[in-house]
Protein backbone atom coordinates (compact mmCIF):
# COMPACT_ATOMS: atom_id res chain seq x y z
CA UNK A 1 0.00 0.00 0.00
CA UNK A 2 1.07 3.58 -0.60
CA UNK A 3 -0.44 6.46 1.34
CA UNK A 4 -1.50 9.63 -0.42
CA UNK A 5 -2.64 12.80 1.31
CA UNK A 6 -5.79 11.36 2.82
CA UNK A 7 -6.28 7.88 1.42
CA UNK A 8 -4.30 4.72 0.89
CA UNK A 9 -3.65 3.51 -2.64
CA UNK A 10 -3.71 -0.27 -2.75
CA UNK A 11 -2.62 -2.90 -5.25
CA UNK A 12 -4.33 -6.12 -6.24
CA UNK A 13 -3.42 -8.77 -8.78
CA UNK A 14 -6.00 -9.43 -11.51
CA UNK A 15 -5.09 -11.94 -14.24
CA UNK A 16 -1.46 -11.47 -13.27
CA UNK A 17 -1.64 -7.66 -13.62
CA UNK A 18 -0.89 -5.49 -10.61
CA UNK A 19 -3.70 -2.94 -10.45
CA UNK A 20 -3.50 0.24 -8.39
CA UNK A 21 -6.81 1.42 -6.94
CA UNK A 22 -8.08 3.96 -4.43
CA UNK A 23 -11.01 3.17 -2.12
CA UNK A 24 -12.77 5.89 -0.12
CA UNK A 25 -13.92 3.26 2.36
CA UNK A 26 -17.47 4.57 2.51
CA UNK A 27 -20.33 2.31 3.56
CA UNK A 28 -22.87 3.54 1.03
CA UNK A 29 -23.47 2.55 -2.60
CA UNK A 30 -20.31 1.58 -4.48
CA UNK A 31 -19.28 3.71 -7.45
CA UNK A 32 -16.52 2.55 -9.80
CA UNK A 33 -14.68 5.46 -11.46
CA UNK A 34 -12.94 4.78 -14.79
CA UNK A 35 -10.56 7.31 -16.38
CA UNK A 36 -9.83 7.96 -20.05
CA UNK A 37 -6.99 6.86 -22.33
CA UNK A 38 -3.60 7.97 -21.04
CA UNK A 39 -5.11 8.94 -17.68
CA UNK A 40 -4.98 7.60 -14.14
CA UNK A 41 -7.00 7.56 -10.93
CA UNK A 42 -5.75 11.03 -9.95
CA UNK A 43 -8.19 12.44 -12.49
CA UNK A 44 -10.90 11.56 -9.93
CA UNK A 45 -9.22 13.43 -7.06
CA UNK A 46 -12.01 16.02 -6.87
CA UNK A 47 -14.52 13.26 -6.19
CA UNK A 48 -12.52 11.87 -3.26
CA UNK A 49 -11.89 15.35 -1.89
CA UNK A 50 -15.51 16.45 -1.95
CA UNK A 51 -18.47 15.70 0.30
CA UNK A 52 -19.28 12.30 -1.21
CA UNK A 53 -19.13 10.37 2.06
CA UNK A 54 -22.52 8.75 1.44
CA UNK A 55 -20.89 6.69 -1.33
CA UNK A 56 -18.03 4.22 -1.51
CA UNK A 57 -15.83 5.49 -4.35
CA UNK A 58 -13.31 3.19 -6.01
CA UNK A 59 -11.02 4.49 -8.75
CA UNK A 60 -8.36 2.45 -10.50
CA UNK A 61 -5.52 2.75 -12.96
CA UNK A 62 -6.54 0.69 -15.97
CA UNK A 63 -3.90 -1.76 -17.26
CA UNK A 64 -1.22 0.14 -19.15
CA UNK A 65 -2.10 3.37 -17.32
CA UNK A 66 -0.90 5.23 -14.25
CA UNK A 67 0.96 2.87 -11.93
CA UNK A 68 -0.83 -0.35 -12.87
CA UNK A 69 0.90 -3.14 -14.76
CA UNK A 70 0.63 -3.34 -18.53
CA UNK A 71 -1.04 -6.69 -19.12
CA UNK A 72 -1.89 -7.87 -22.60
CA UNK A 73 -1.98 -4.55 -24.43
CA UNK A 74 -3.72 -3.35 -26.51
CA UNK A 75 -7.07 -3.46 -24.72
CA UNK A 76 -10.36 -2.60 -26.45
CA UNK A 77 -13.43 -1.39 -24.46
CA UNK A 78 -14.93 -4.91 -24.25
CA UNK A 79 -11.64 -6.39 -23.03
CA UNK A 80 -11.20 -3.63 -20.48
CA UNK A 81 -14.81 -4.20 -19.35
CA UNK A 82 -14.24 -7.90 -18.72
CA UNK A 83 -11.05 -7.04 -16.83
CA UNK A 84 -12.75 -4.48 -14.56
CA UNK A 85 -15.47 -7.01 -13.71
CA UNK A 86 -12.72 -9.39 -12.59
CA UNK A 87 -11.37 -6.59 -10.40
CA UNK A 88 -14.85 -6.08 -8.95
CA UNK A 89 -15.01 -9.80 -8.19
CA UNK A 90 -11.61 -9.69 -6.51
CA UNK A 91 -12.79 -6.78 -4.33
CA UNK A 92 -16.02 -8.59 -3.44
CA UNK A 93 -18.31 -6.07 -5.14
CA UNK A 94 -21.74 -7.38 -6.06
CA UNK A 95 -23.65 -4.41 -7.49
CA UNK A 96 -22.05 -1.15 -8.56
CA UNK A 97 -22.74 2.26 -10.02
CA UNK A 98 -20.47 3.06 -12.96
CA UNK A 99 -18.96 6.42 -13.89
CA UNK A 100 -16.52 6.79 -16.76
CA UNK A 101 -14.76 9.61 -18.57
CA UNK A 102 -13.93 9.27 -22.29
CA UNK A 103 -12.54 5.73 -22.78
CA UNK A 104 -13.84 5.00 -19.27
CA UNK A 105 -17.35 5.77 -20.46
CA UNK A 106 -17.03 3.35 -23.37
CA UNK A 107 -15.87 0.70 -20.89
CA UNK A 108 -18.84 1.38 -18.60
CA UNK A 109 -21.26 0.73 -21.44
CA UNK A 110 -19.64 -2.61 -22.24
CA UNK A 111 -19.63 -3.56 -18.54
CA UNK A 112 -23.39 -2.97 -18.53
CA UNK A 113 -23.73 -5.29 -21.53
CA UNK A 114 -21.62 -8.04 -19.96
CA UNK A 115 -23.29 -8.09 -16.53
CA UNK A 116 -26.43 -5.92 -16.56
CA UNK A 117 -27.82 -7.35 -13.31
CA UNK A 118 -24.83 -5.95 -11.40
CA UNK A 119 -25.09 -2.37 -12.73
CA UNK A 120 -27.34 0.11 -10.92
CA UNK A 121 -26.64 3.35 -12.81
CA UNK A 122 -24.23 4.61 -15.46
CA UNK A 123 -22.70 8.11 -15.72
CA UNK A 124 -21.01 8.80 -19.06
CA UNK A 125 -18.77 11.87 -18.90
CA UNK A 126 -17.72 12.85 -22.44
CA UNK A 127 -17.81 9.17 -23.31
CA UNK A 128 -15.85 7.75 -26.23
CA UNK A 129 -17.46 5.61 -28.96
CA UNK A 130 -20.70 7.60 -29.16
CA UNK A 131 -19.75 8.96 -32.61
CA UNK A 132 -16.91 8.80 -35.10
CA UNK A 133 -15.51 12.33 -34.75
CA UNK A 134 -12.16 12.67 -32.99
CA UNK A 135 -9.12 14.97 -33.31
CA UNK A 136 -7.01 14.65 -36.45
CA UNK A 137 -3.80 13.91 -34.45
CA UNK A 138 -5.49 10.77 -33.06
CA UNK A 139 -6.32 9.68 -36.59
CA UNK A 140 -2.79 10.31 -37.84
CA UNK A 141 -1.35 8.29 -34.95
CA UNK A 142 -2.93 5.19 -36.49
CA UNK A 143 -0.40 5.40 -39.34
CA UNK A 144 2.78 3.25 -39.07
CA UNK A 145 5.86 5.25 -38.19
CA UNK A 146 4.09 8.57 -37.88
CA UNK A 147 2.08 7.39 -34.88
CA UNK A 148 5.22 6.32 -33.03
CA UNK A 149 6.84 9.68 -33.72
CA UNK A 150 3.79 11.70 -32.69
CA UNK A 151 3.24 9.80 -29.43
CA UNK A 152 6.88 9.81 -28.33
CA UNK A 153 7.30 10.59 -24.63
CA UNK A 154 8.56 14.08 -23.93
CA UNK A 155 7.55 17.66 -23.06
CA UNK A 156 5.49 18.01 -26.25
CA UNK A 157 3.36 14.96 -25.40
CA UNK A 158 2.74 16.34 -21.91
CA UNK A 159 1.70 19.75 -23.23
CA UNK A 160 -0.53 18.25 -25.92
CA UNK A 161 -2.36 16.08 -23.39
CA UNK A 162 -2.99 19.01 -21.06
CA UNK A 163 -4.25 21.21 -23.90
CA UNK A 164 -6.52 18.44 -25.20
CA UNK A 165 -8.27 17.17 -22.09
CA UNK A 166 -8.83 20.46 -20.23
CA UNK A 167 -10.72 23.53 -21.35
CA UNK A 168 -8.82 26.82 -21.76
CA UNK A 169 -10.15 28.33 -18.53
CA UNK A 170 -9.10 25.41 -16.31
CA UNK A 171 -6.05 26.01 -14.11
CA UNK A 172 -3.79 22.94 -14.04
CA UNK A 173 -2.14 22.63 -10.64
CA UNK A 174 1.50 21.66 -10.22
CA UNK A 175 0.38 18.38 -8.66
CA UNK A 176 -1.84 17.53 -11.62
CA UNK A 177 0.87 18.49 -14.10
CA UNK A 178 3.33 16.20 -12.30
CA UNK A 179 0.81 13.35 -12.49
CA UNK A 180 0.40 13.80 -16.25
CA UNK A 181 4.17 14.04 -16.67
CA UNK A 182 4.61 10.79 -14.70
CA UNK A 183 1.97 9.04 -16.80
CA UNK A 184 3.52 10.15 -20.09
CA UNK A 185 7.15 9.56 -19.16
CA UNK A 186 6.72 6.14 -17.56
CA UNK A 187 8.67 3.61 -19.65
CA UNK A 188 6.28 1.69 -21.89
CA UNK A 189 3.29 3.95 -21.23
CA UNK A 190 3.27 5.70 -24.59
CA UNK A 191 3.58 2.41 -26.45
CA UNK A 192 0.56 1.12 -24.52
CA UNK A 193 -1.30 4.37 -25.23
CA UNK A 194 -0.61 4.07 -28.96
CA UNK A 195 -1.59 0.40 -29.11
CA UNK A 196 -4.91 1.09 -27.40
CA UNK A 197 -5.56 4.21 -29.48
CA UNK A 198 -5.11 2.18 -32.66
CA UNK A 199 -7.58 -0.39 -31.38
CA UNK A 200 -10.09 2.46 -30.87
CA UNK A 201 -9.39 4.62 -33.92
CA UNK A 202 -8.69 4.56 -37.66
CA UNK A 203 -8.12 7.31 -40.22
CA UNK A 204 -11.86 7.96 -40.34
CA UNK A 205 -12.09 8.59 -36.60
CA UNK A 206 -13.41 6.40 -33.79
CA UNK A 207 -13.97 2.95 -35.24
CA UNK A 208 -17.45 2.48 -36.65
CA UNK A 209 -17.76 -1.00 -35.12
CA UNK A 210 -17.14 0.39 -31.63
CA UNK A 211 -19.64 3.19 -32.18
CA UNK A 212 -22.18 0.55 -33.18
CA UNK A 213 -21.41 -1.45 -30.04
CA UNK A 214 -21.89 1.63 -27.84
CA UNK A 215 -25.17 2.62 -29.48
CA UNK A 216 -26.51 -0.92 -29.09
CA UNK A 217 -25.50 -0.89 -25.42
CA UNK A 218 -27.36 2.37 -24.84
CA UNK A 219 -30.46 1.13 -26.60
CA UNK A 220 -30.54 -1.97 -24.41
CA UNK A 221 -29.86 -0.22 -21.09
CA UNK A 222 -32.56 -0.66 -18.47
CA UNK A 223 -30.93 1.37 -15.68
CA UNK A 224 -30.69 5.17 -15.32
CA UNK A 225 -28.01 6.64 -17.59
CA UNK A 226 -26.67 10.20 -17.38
CA UNK A 227 -24.81 11.64 -20.36
CA UNK A 228 -22.76 14.57 -19.05
CA UNK A 229 -20.65 16.56 -21.50
CA UNK A 230 -18.72 19.83 -21.55
CA UNK A 231 -19.76 22.29 -24.24
CA UNK A 232 -16.11 23.29 -24.82
CA UNK A 233 -14.86 19.70 -25.26
CA UNK A 234 -12.24 19.75 -28.04
CA UNK A 235 -11.69 15.96 -28.04
CA UNK A 236 -15.24 14.60 -28.39
CA UNK A 237 -18.05 16.89 -29.60
CA UNK A 238 -20.97 17.20 -27.21
CA UNK A 239 -23.20 16.42 -30.19
CA UNK A 240 -22.20 12.77 -29.67
CA UNK A 241 -23.91 12.76 -26.28
CA UNK A 242 -26.90 14.64 -27.67
CA UNK A 243 -27.39 11.97 -30.32
CA UNK A 244 -26.78 9.12 -27.86
CA UNK A 245 -29.45 10.53 -25.55
CA UNK A 246 -32.03 9.96 -28.29
CA UNK A 247 -31.02 6.30 -28.50
CA UNK A 248 -31.26 5.52 -24.79
CA UNK A 249 -34.79 5.44 -23.33
CA UNK A 250 -33.48 5.51 -19.74
CA UNK A 251 -31.03 8.40 -20.25
CA UNK A 252 -30.81 12.05 -19.26
CA UNK A 253 -28.53 14.62 -20.91
CA UNK A 254 -26.63 17.34 -19.05
CA UNK A 255 -24.42 19.78 -21.00
CA UNK A 256 -21.99 21.82 -18.91
CA UNK A 257 -20.76 25.31 -19.82
CA UNK A 258 -17.16 26.33 -19.24
CA UNK A 259 -16.02 22.74 -19.47
CA UNK A 260 -13.72 20.74 -21.73
CA UNK A 261 -13.12 16.99 -21.87
CA UNK A 262 -12.69 16.31 -18.14
CA UNK A 263 -15.83 17.53 -16.34
CA UNK A 264 -15.10 15.67 -13.11
CA UNK A 265 -12.17 18.06 -12.53
CA UNK A 266 -13.09 21.16 -14.52
CA UNK A 267 -16.60 21.44 -13.08
CA UNK A 268 -16.29 19.16 -10.07
CA UNK A 269 -19.16 20.68 -8.07
CA UNK A 270 -21.56 20.17 -10.98
CA UNK A 271 -20.25 16.67 -11.60
CA UNK A 272 -20.45 15.62 -7.95
CA UNK A 273 -23.99 16.90 -7.57
CA UNK A 274 -25.01 15.03 -10.71
CA UNK A 275 -23.36 11.82 -9.50
CA UNK A 276 -25.04 11.98 -6.09
CA UNK A 277 -28.45 12.62 -7.65
CA UNK A 278 -28.00 9.72 -10.05
CA UNK A 279 -26.99 7.27 -7.33
CA UNK A 280 -29.91 8.31 -5.12
CA UNK A 281 -32.25 7.75 -8.07
CA UNK A 282 -31.42 4.04 -8.30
Amino acid sequence: MRRGRDLIDSYISVDGVQVRYRDSGGTGPTVLLLHGIGGSLELWSAQFASDNRAMRLIALDLPGHGLSGFGGQPFAPKTFAAFVWKLADALGLSKVHLAGNSLGGAICLQMQVLQPARVQTVLLAAAANLGRDCPMPFRLMTLPGLGTLMSRAGPMAITQQIQAIFGPSFVVTDELRKTIERNVMRPGAQAAFLATLRRMTDLGGQRASLVGDAHAALASASVPVLLLHGRQDSVIPFAHSEHAHKLAPTSRLQLVDGCGHTPQLEQSAVFNAALRALVVQA
